[in-house]
């Protein structure tokens, strides 16, 4: 019976010491599939993350889209608009500016024009000079000249600014480079214009002297109203130069002198115009004995380019 008894005690100490080396066997084994099933469910959340990353994503971009299109349709929209106005603009344009240029409200003047001028002249003195009238000769008829006559000449303006620098818009300033000649007829000479004359024993035979002038003159121009087909000008002042003739009974026959003149043009057609002026030039006094200070009034003709 003590036999059976330790012979049964072995075997459940050989099962027990069996199971314990199986278990101890099993436990790793145990112990990395459960780490497997911890790393596969971690794996599991980050893709179901970067799912719905991915699907917010694709919400956004398709909020963007949606935007952009919307953009493009108001965009489309605002240039058809533009193209709308600017055709009707066009067509208003050229249905107004053929009533502008019929009624003379507005014109694209030129910058650069040539005009020539002619009208009357008048001296405020008849003239004194080498043969018509002197004081150190007092021989022969002894007539002064007449003060009325005729001038022609012609100039360039050249334009500077449209609104004056900056002072006044739709003013244009112009230089202005001009010459005019001035004939005031004739008369019968003094002495020194008799034939033969009359300081070698002559009989009374005068010949008639022609009194002429030409004019030089550098002035700024002031023009009001630009883009209207009438436009009166101003020359508040300007530099003239004279030559007089005969000469003055000293011989001399360059006389400077300050210019003032008053206008207005009408473009009548493209870039052609016409106009009136009336012009003023005063001297320092009396050069040798003789006064040329005078003005001219009339019209003249133009083109622009």
């Amino acid at each position: 019976m003590k036999y059976f008894l330790q012979k049964e005690k072995l075997a459940l100490n050989f099962i027990a010491g069996s199971l314990l080396t199986a278990f101890s066997l099993a436990a790793p084994q145990v112990v990395a599939a459960d780490g497997a099933a911890e790393r596969i469910r971690l794996l599991e959340q980050r893709l179901q993350a970067i799912q719905m990353e991915l699907e917010k994503v694709k919400s956004e971009s398709s909020q963007a889209a949606q935007k952009v299109n919307t953009i493009e349709q108001t965009t489309n929209q605002t240039v058809q608009k533009v193209n709308t106005i600017e055709k009707n603009n066009t067509a208003m344009k050229e249905t107004l500016d053929p009533l502008k240029e019929r009624v003379g409200l507005t014109v694209t003047e030129k910058q650069k024009k040539l005009f020539f001028r002619g009208g009357f002249a008048h001296m405020l003195e008849g003239r004194d000079g080498s043969s018509i009238r002197s004081d150190v000769v007092p021989l022969g008829v002894q007539e002064r000249s007449g003060t009325n006559g005729w001038y022609a000449g012609a100039g360039l303006d050249w334009g500077l600014t449209r609104d004056l620098f900056g002072l006044m818009p739709k003013t244009t300033l112009f230089a202005e480079l001009m010459f005019e000649y001035k004939e005031f007829g004739s008369t019968p000479g003094n002495a020194l214009a008799n034939n033969p004359t009359l300081l070698a024993g002559g009989a009374l035979n005068p010949r008639s002297v022609t009194v002429s002038q030409f004019s030089l003159s550098a002035s700024p121009k002031i023009k009001f109203f630009e883009g209207s087909k009438v436009r009166p000008w101003v020359i508040p002042f300007g530099l003239a130069v004279h030559v007089v003739s005969p000469t003055t009974e000293s011989i001399t026959y360059l006389a400077p002198g300050v210019h003032f003149g008053a206008g207005v043009d009408w473009n009548f057609y493209k870039d052609f115009f016409i106009g009136i002026d009336g012009r003023y030039n005063v001297t320092a006094g009396k050069m040798d004995g003789v006064r040329i200070d005078g003005m001219t009034a009339g019209g003249y003709i133009g083109v622009g380019f």
